[in-house]
């Protein structure tokens, strides 16, 4: 699933490409709005609401999305093929102005609101790391609200706060020195203070870049500081069992995290990081290495 950094850079260059303008095609292809049409009506703009991704036009509508797994959207020139995004039966959703065509593949979310409702679609999401409104207090206080929950399902959980999928959560969890499963009440309390200023640091620092990147000293503690160098892999834990952690050498493991119905590959270090792990999995190669 798409981390908020990609749902982020999604939402600005939908955006760029359709706020402002009237839409000149409106086809949803999705049998409860197959009849739906939003032509003639003018973008107001593209707004990320977690992983969520809203779409409001003139008149009082909003178009919700989200990617979930392998959904995406992808912008083209007028006359330009549309390619990379799938083939035409995955397509979802076409929006187009008198420059610019936007389609959505493999939209598992589609559904048009009325504005003044979009509440029912994200009002149950926490504080929004790349948001307006960001509150690190609530954050805090949501994640810690069940202590005995495990470290990564809490920040997972998009209840408590908005924005971190498996690959922060595998790195979030690295540079708090815990493993996933650590009760998140056992983490101690300067370093469950400082996580939400930690999370939006990682966020802002790569919803503008092509690469996602948490070993350049984002977080600037020294403890997790590495030599830097053309060679340094772009990321601590996540995809890289069984390779040897950056600080200490020790191989990295994986391991599957979640609720049986979801379980995620998850990344830590057996020394850098304190607290339980369930048993290991072989090391899965590079199915798993920079984005999911």
């Amino acid at each position: 699933m798409p981390e908020g950094d990609t749902v982020w850079q999604t939402a600005q260059r939908l955006h760029t490409a359709l706020a402002g303008k009237v839409l000149t095609r409106s086809d949803l292809r999705v049998p409860k709005y197959a009849t739906a049409d939003l032509t003639g009506r003018t973008v107001l703009d593209v707004t990320p609401r977690g992983k969520h991704l809203l779409t409001r036009v003139e008149g009082g509508l909003t178009l919700h999305s989200h990617l979930r797994m392998d959904g995406t959207w992808r912008v083209y020139a007028n006359g330009q093929r549309w390619s990379g995004g799938g083939p035409a039966h995955q397509i979802r959703a076409i929006l187009a102005t008198a420059d610019r065509t936007a389609v959505g593949y493999r939209l598992p979310v589609l559904e048009l609101l009325r504005t003044s409702e979009e509440h029912r679609a994200v009002g149950h999401l926490g504080p929004d790391l790349l948001g307006p409104g960001w509150n690190p207090e609530q954050a805090l206080a949501n994640l810690l609200a069940d202590p005995t929950r495990p470290l990564g399902e809490a920040l997972l959980d998009q209840r408590n706060l908005a924005g971190i999928g498996n690959i922060y959560k595998s790195e979030l969890c690295f540079l708090l020195g815990a493993t996933p499963w650590l009760p998140i009440g056992a983490l101690p309390a300067d370093r469950a203070a400082k996580l939400p200023a930690i999370a939006k640091r990682l966020l802002e620092a790569n919803r503008d870049r092509p690469v996602r990147n948490t070993t350049n000293n984002i977080t600037n503690g020294s403890a997790h500081r590495i030599s830097g160098g053309p060679h340094t892999p772009d990321l601590f834990v996540y995809g890289r069992a069984p390779r040897p952690c950056l600080r200490c050498d020790t191989p990295i493991r994986t391991a599957d995290q979640g609720d049986g119905s979801r379980e995620r590959p998850t990344y830590w270090c057996p020394t850098c990081q304190v607290g339980p792990a369930p048993g290991t999995s072989p090391p899965r190669g590079t199915r798993h290495r920079t984005t999911n």
